[in-house]
């Protein structure tokens, strides 16, 4: 790093040099580069990831977002990618092949486990879900075929939090790759390649970009996972738009001081939700009362403004009353954004731990509005319960 995390973010991916320079990386639109001489063109297809050379496999503005997602991340290098599903693809397709097993922890993202469970499957590839609390007692599960370890922390939905480092020490004792989506605690709150992850992946298009205005997938490799993932990009085509890349590198430059925001909200209401009467439990890892809550204490420095609640009521038609109530949270997918956004969750599909006997649950995405006006919201939706 070039210093500490809010100036590497300013700095990273710069244009440097003696006299005048843009303070943004110039946008490069373009989906053929032409040379000069075939030799010029033969030099540039040795390195093609490193130079301009073909649209689909880099501009200087994706290059330019590699590199500062690379640094931020302490990893060896970075690849962007069309989405976050396709980021996670491809890092799975990078290391599995036909017959060997595979660890996902069970509160991973939905769409990863319909992937695992239909590509996979087709593909020869077994798939075991893991209990989040597992730990260091995962040994327990790995076969002599397993090659790959997925983690999630905290969880989708529940924000269970992983204790990534004794998982990573059982994968590194048998040789056994790890990747996690850290898209809830970006690189500034979490560095998982600093507890000795293999790789880390974040679906962009949240926290990153900002701005619920692009679809964006980024994976930062360490350098011995780094060369099988680029041919897994490389193959299935699924690069990331230029326009994308550049809106990525721009939300890079605000991520701290959004962050902060979205995290002094979102704590803010997550205890007050804590104690009103219709709420049941508020998942969120920075409250002690959140599974894995002391794992977060210990592992990460901050929390995003994502958590979901437990509502008390178990009539089935408390949590339809509650969502339509809500003026300032609107309903959509994804999170990250400037926005509060509302989701219903359905943690009960899933098997470990078994959601048995408990409320409907709500995931909350806190944007940056105020947090009073906010608070107001979810008071006089909660009185409809």
């Amino acid at each position: 790093m070039t210093g500490k995390p809010a100036t590497t973010l300013v700095s990273t991916a710069r244009p440097r040099g003696t006299g005048i320079t843009s303070v943004n990386p110039p946008l490069v639109r373009a989906s053929t580069f032409v040379f000069d001489t075939l030799a010029e063109f033969e030099r540039a297809a040795k390195t093609p990831f490193d130079v301009p050379f073909y649209g689909r496999v880099g501009t200087p503005t994706t290059f330019a977002f590699e590199e500062a997602m690379a640094e931020i991340e302490g990893g060896h290098r970075a690849i962007a990618t069309s989405s976050g599903v396709s980021a996670i693809s491809a890092t799975l397709l990078a290391f599995l092949k036909q017959g060997d097993h595979l660890l996902v922890v069970d509160t991973v993202y939905e769409p990863v486990r319909r992937f695992c469970n239909r590509a996979l499957t087709r593909m020869g590839v077994e798939t075991s879900f893991y209990d989040p609390a597992l730990g260091a007692g995962i040994a327990d599960l790995i076969r002599p075929n397993t090659r790959l370890i997925y983690l999630e922390s905290p969880g989708s939905g529940t924000f269970d939090v992983q204790d990534v480092p004794a998982i990573v020490a059982v994968a590194k004792a048998r040789g056994i790759r790890t990747a996690i989506d850290n898209t809830w605690a970006t690189p500034l709150f979490f560095r998982p390649l600093d507890h000795g992850v293999d790789v880390s992946i974040h679906a962009a298009t949240k926290y990153i970009v900002g701005h619920s205005d692009a679809m964006l997938g980024v994976i930062t490799a360490n350098a011995d996972s780094y060369d099988d993932i680029r041919r897994a990009t490389q193959d299935l085509g699924a690069c990331a738009g230029i326009e994308e890349c550049n809106l990525g590198l721009r939300g890079l430059r605000t991520l701290e001081v959004r962050l902060k925001r979205h995290e002094a909200t979102g704590l803010k209401l997550a205890r007050w939700l804590a104690e009103r009467p219709e709420v049941a439990r508020v998942l969120h890892p920075a409250l002690p009362s959140c599974p894995g809550h002391e794992i977060w204490a210990r592992d990460f420095d901050g929390a995003a403004g994502l958590f979901s609640i437990e509502l008390a009521s178990r009539d089935p038609e408390a949590k339809r009353r509650f969502i339509d109530a809500l003026q300032h949270f609107r309903i959509g997918f994804s999170w990250g954004g400037y926005e509060s956004l509302v989701l219903p969750m359905h943690p009960e599909s899933r098997s470990l731990p078994r959601w048995q006997d408990l409320g409907p649950v709500v995931r909350l995405q806190i944007g940056l509005e105020d947090a009073d006006d906010l608070q107001a919201d979810l008071e006089q939706a909660l009185g409809r319960i």
